[in-house]
């Protein structure tokens, strides 16, 4: 697959922010001079905490200022993400250190530059600092963070979360979308990854949506949503990456927390317990919960014929009742040997299964007629264990480090359906009544080695090069079987051998990146880079014949500039070339026939998309507040889509077994699209009142899908909206209120579903701060939302709702012991290379 075709325009594109930094910074007035008896050879280091929490403030404004009589800045710079800064070549003399960040307040002190080095050491800024006199009233972080390359939405503020889980809190991250059915997107897009401290999880990858329900919001530090990743980050990911931070706090002696809710739609319990003595930490948490749901679809379908003439009419209605369960596990230990040497080892298991009771009623008139009821029982489970292991050196200059990293992961799950069938009759009967009995059971095992090495080198005070090699070995597969029984034929089920599904599928990955970072002049920093990507697969059917595709290259520039407008606002271009590669649920050839009127089937000759992605964005904070504007465009050439057709008038070849029929539709992934999005996004955290906190913000898209497979050509604007607020009482109590709404989006094939979901809570903290109960409402004045879709092709158009009920309550209650605080972040795997989707084939 040639993949270099664009890469003049990624240059141009960077040449271009080039000369215009290059011209911005020339034209800017120089700096004052320091006094001419006195060379400029003093230097300021230090690392900027948060004063609570002890975890750095990444990207904190630090600036030398006079000693008084003047404002302006004799030398200034952003702390990086450790929250470390470097001040160099600076007047020796008596000066102000000022230092800020939104949702912070202002940091002043006094510093003496010495001809040399001066190391301030640690300096903890107070969150949502007000002076009172000389009294500081410590408040807490904004909801939503506005940083240069990211938005970070930190969950542990919004009251709401508790007792959720990922899901909930996603659904009220910025950017991101979550419709009834627990499926996700980033900015109208599915193509994007999600990370886990800056790791995946091949369960995340092989089941999203249900995997998110097993991992409980208490323990979500906060979710970053990064739209242009860096050559650091693996290729995958066409919209960006998500990434959720979970919670590992550590300090002296031991701490941990406890917590529990209930309520008519999930139910949970989680607990960690942490502790750190001398050069040994260690962290640990555990957690489980059940979801339980009802649901109704309905479906509407006509055919036609090549003159546009209708031949078939079907409707399905169907009750639908969900049901599952999870636990989550994670341990981690820290061994600090030796001065600039690390060594952490993290492990962690999670495991789920449930089924969905789908009662089905379809009635087929036209050329064939066909009534009939159903009774399906969808099973399905998974389970992924990772173990990780980092070394870590650092060096005396700083920002110098180098690490290596390995990984093991197994990843298997189950799958399958019971379903009883009744024919010519409106209502369910007894089983021993079925007309037609079928069953499936199929598994799909899996597991990843990965291992990596990372080095940065800091050149003086602003320029970097980091650079990294990386390994991914990927193996998975599906076997699976039917078994069929008619009774008035047979009293016992029969295997059908032209069913069975016997497939591994095999995925190396081979990466080298290098970004080299630099500034020009004081208020301009550019960043280049790129990554090198050999993928190579093979695929064994064991039923029939087998492939190997050879292998190919792919050469994701990307780069960024940033010019800074003042000390508190600034302009970022940034451009990325990004790749997805289809993950199992996307390959597996397994033919779904649970729906005899709408199949489904992996295709395991996709091949990877490729995506250009540009943006331009301005950033600006003032006092507590902070604003978001971003521009962007996205282009996929080969997208990769979902694809559905009539089984007699087929897009891609039918799988064995599979009769061609009028009335009977198949759904699965193609290559068939280019996808372009437009987009303009405003998102801003504000503090209008003291105690009051409001973030969010509106995004519209014009989207353009073109697919001459498909003759189709289908363009639109939708528009979405998400608003969070709280509000502190006092005795302890505070508000919140979340709303998300989004209009319908156009499809390859039809039309998308509108979105709305809002949510209310009220929190007491008690026990000298220690325990929180809170109580919270989901869409309490609404029972279900209808989310409704639509396909429109040359021979059928059908029309679908889904009836997601979202009304709800859920009490939890929490409590912490001893002083948890946040410990070093450990290094993680980052496999983020994959695309996965919201539900396993054939499960």
């Amino acid at each position: 697959m040639q993949t270099f075709p664009l890469l003049g325009s990624g240059r141009c594109l960077l040449l271009a922010i080039a000369l215009l930094t290059t011209s911005a910074a020339l034209a800017q007035s120089p700096a004052p001079a320091a006094p001419a008896a006195v060379a400029n050879t003093g230097s300021l280091t230090g690392t900027v905490l948060d004063s609570v929490s002890r975890q750095p403030v990444s990207y904190a404004t630090v600036v030398l200022l006079p000693t008084a009589g003047s404002e302006k800045a004799i030398s200034g710079v952003a702390a990086d993400d450790a929250g470390k800064f470097s001040l160099t070549k600076l007047p020796t003399g008596t000066f102000r250190l000022r230092i800020s960040y939104v949702g912070y307040g202002t940091h002043t002190q006094a510093v003496t530059v010495t001809s040399g080095a001066t190391a301030l050491g640690t300096i903890r800024l107070p969150a949502a600092a007000t002076a009172l006199n000389e009294a500081v009233v410590v408040g807490a972080k904004p909801v939503v963070e506005v940083r240069p390359d990211r938005l970070v939405y930190n969950a542990e503020q919004d009251l709401s979360n508790a007792g959720g889980t990922a899901t909930d809190v996603l659904r009220k991250s910025p950017l991101l979308a979550v419709d009834g059915e627990g499926n996700v997107k980033m900015r109208g897009s599915s193509n994007f990854r999600v990370l886990v401290n800056n790791k995946p999880s091949p369960t995340l990858a092989s089941n999203l949506t249900e995997a998110l329900k097993s991992i409980p919001a208490d323990q979500i530090k906060s979710v970053e949503i990064i739209t242009t990743p860096p050559a650091k980050y693996d290729g995958e990911g066409t919209a960006g990456i998500i990434n959720i931070i979970l919670k590992k706090g550590v300090d002296q002696g031991v701490n941990g927390r406890i917590g529990a809710s209930g309520g008519n739609r999930n139910s949970n319990f989680n607990s960690a317990l942490n502790f750190k003595k001398g050069k040994v930490g260690f962290t640990s948490s555990a957690s489980a919960g059940a979801w339980y749901n009802p649901g109704y679809s309905e479906r509407t379908r006509v055919g036609y014929n090549e003159e546009r003439q209708e031949i078939s009419n079907l409707l399905q209605t169907a009750d639908v009742y969900n049901k599952g369960k999870w636990y989550y596990g994670t341990l981690g230990l820290d061994y600090d040997p030796a001065e600039h040497h690390s060594i952490s080892l993290a492990g962690s298991i999670n495991g789920y299964g449930g089924n969905s009771t789908n009662d089905l009623f379809n009635r087929l008139t036209g050329l064939t007629n066909r009534l009939y009821t159903r009774r399906t029982d969808n099973r399905f489970s998974g389970l992924n264990v990772e173990g990780t292991g980092t070394y870590t050196r650092t060096f005396k200059q700083a920002r110098k480090e180098w690490s290596v990293l390995g990984q093991y992961a197994l990843n298997t799950g189950t799958f399958g359906y019971d379903f009883d069938q009744y024919d010519n009759s409106t209502v369910l009967l007894p089983a021993e009544q079925a007309t037609y009995r079928e069953r499936s059971r199929g598994r799909t095992p899996g597991h990843e080695i990965t291992l990596q090495s990372d080095f940065t080198q800091p050149f003086g005070d602003k320029n970097t090069l980091e650079m990294g090699v990386k390994a991914i070995f990927r193996r998975t597969g599906s076997v699976a079987n039917v078994d069929t029984l008619r009774p008035a034929d047979n009293p016992s089920y029969l295997p059908d051998g032209r069913r069975i599904t016997d497939f591994s599928y095999a995925q190396d990955v081979q990466a080298a990146y290098a970004t080299y970072s630099f500034g020009l002049g004081k208020k301009t920093s550019l960043s280049l880079g790129s990554r090198l990507e050999r993928t190579a697969l093979s695929a064994d059917f064991r039923t029939s014949a087998s492939f190997t595709p050879p292998a190919y290259l792919s050469l994701l520039p990307n780069g960024s500039a940033q010019y800074k407008l003042s000390e508190a606002s600034s302009v970022r271009a940034a451009y990325s070339r990004r790749i997805t590669r289809p993950f199992i649920d996307y390959l597996n050839p397994f033919v779904d026939r649970s729906d005899r009127q709408n199949l489904s089937f992996g295709n395991p000759y996709l091949s990877p998309e490729l995506t250009d992605a540009y943006e331009l964005s301005y950033n600006t904070n003032f006092k507590s507040n902070s604003i978001n504007i971003s521009a962007s465009v996205r282009h996929t050439g080969n997208a990769i889509e979902s694809v559905r057709f009539l089984t007699t008038n087929p897009s891609a070849p039918l799988p064995a077994g599979v009769v061609p029929d009028p009335s009977v539709t198949a759904q699965t992934f193609q290559n068939v699209a280019a996808n372009t999005f437009y987009q303009l996004n405003f998102y801003g955290s504000f503090k209008p009142l003291e105690n009051w906190d409001l973030s969010g913000g509106p995004d519209v898209q014009y989207i353009v899908r073109r697919s001459p497979a498909l003759n189709t050509n289908r363009q639109g604007l939708t528009a979405g909206l998400n608003l969070n607020t709280s509000y502190k009482l006092k005795k302890g109590f505070s508000l919140q209120g979340f709303v998300y709404a989004s209009l319908p989006s156009p499809d390859i094939q039809g039309r998308g579903s509108a979105n709305l979901y809002y949510q209310m809570g009220a929190k007491k903290t008690f026990l000298k701060e220690k325990a929180d109960l809170v109580l919270n409402f989901g869409s309490p004045f609404n029972n279900y939302w209808p989310y409704r879709n639509t396909v429109s092709t040359a021979l059928f158009e059908e029309r679908s709702e889904f009836r997601a009920y979202q009304r709800s309550f859920r009490l939890s209650f929490s409590y912490r012991f001893g002083q948890a605080q946040q410990g070093k972040q450990r290094k993680q795997i980052s496999n983020d290379d994959t695309k996965g989707g919201g539900s396993k084939q054939g499960g």
